[in-house]
């Protein structure tokens, strides 16, 4: 009898867990979002102003996430620093996904011999690890936002589009498409209209896993100095930066780096989340 009881009390808390977890990924990505826009505008003190004569200070109720290694109020530089590392990710994620899935369909409805050519381009082009393809162009061409922007889409396209294509390749051989190739539907109408919606949701969870695998690559990029150059900085620039207070645990230190952390583990969250529930329809 207690064993039931015990297993009804589990059954009954689980799905209370989920509905926390659920809502916890979702506020904490609205977050984020929210403090990418108008977190320059709420940032309490100029991003490059010394505000204090103590270096890795700590916090405090002026200072509420203490002073880096200049003196500048860090919660001012995090609120902007987030901005490019939200935005530089989002852009860069949201033109992998698109280039990716785009090239994909252009795969599925070509004639087998462009078929194989795009394959073995992407084939090239995925066996190069993201992280040394990035270094290489990125030391090659010096740091740019467009640079990081195309770095980080070339990198990561090509898995965009393997995702993508294996979906595209299983809806073509679907009855509706074979329907409407027999009502003489074009092979663009056929992509557009009748592979893509069956394959948007799949597409969408990868979208996020992306994003998370970019925020990554361009604060490792930053922490390399690499990355987005100063005066302006993101979430890993101030990591590198004030890499000088990690004996003292500074708050300048541990502040972005939990950042980086909470960011990606909130996206993943909500990418569970939707892959979750496509899985029980």
């Amino acid at each position: 009898m207690s064993t039931t009881a015990a297993n009804s009390h589990t059954s009954n808390v689980w799905p209370v867990i989920k509905k926390l977890l659920m809502s916890f990924s979702s506020v904490l990505c609205l977050f984020w979002l929210v403090v990418a826009i108008f977190g320059p505008s709420m940032a309490p003190h100029n991003v490059g102003q010394v505000v204090s004569d103590q270096i890795f200070g700590p916090i405090s109720s002026q200072f509420l996430l203490g002073t880096d290694y200049l003196g500048r109020d860090n919660l001012s530089r995090i609120l902007v620093a987030t901005r490019y590392t939200v935005g530089l990710a989002l852009v860069a994620s949201v033109l992998s996904s698109m280039v990716g899935t785009l090239i994909a369909l252009l795969a599925v409805i070509s004639p087998k011999s462009v078929e194989v050519v795009i394959l073995r381009v992407i084939d090239a082009l995925i066996s190069i690890p993201s992280k040394m393809m990035a270094l290489v162009i990125v030391a090659g061409f010096g740091s740019s936002v467009p640079l990081l922007i195309m770095t980080a889409v070339l990198g990561y396209a090509p898995g965009a589009f393997r995702i993508a294509y294996s979906l595209a390749l299983n809806q073509n051989e679907m009855e509706y498409v074979k329907v409407a190739m027999i009502r003489g539907e074009g092979r663009l109408y056929i992509a557009i209209r009748e592979i893509l919606p069956n394959i948007l949701n799949p597409v969408l969870a990868d979208f996020g896993l992306r994003f998370v695998f970019i925020v990554l690559l361009l604060s490792g990029l930053s922490f390399l100095g690499l990355g987005i150059q100063p005066p302006n900085a993101d979430l890993g620039s101030l990591v590198r930066e004030n890499i000088g207070g990690l004996s003292q645990g500074a708050p300048a230190l541990l502040a972005p780096a939990c950042a980086i952390g909470l960011l990606t583990v909130g996206v993943n969250l909500v990418i569970d989340r939707i892959s979750r529930q496509r899985n029980e329809r």
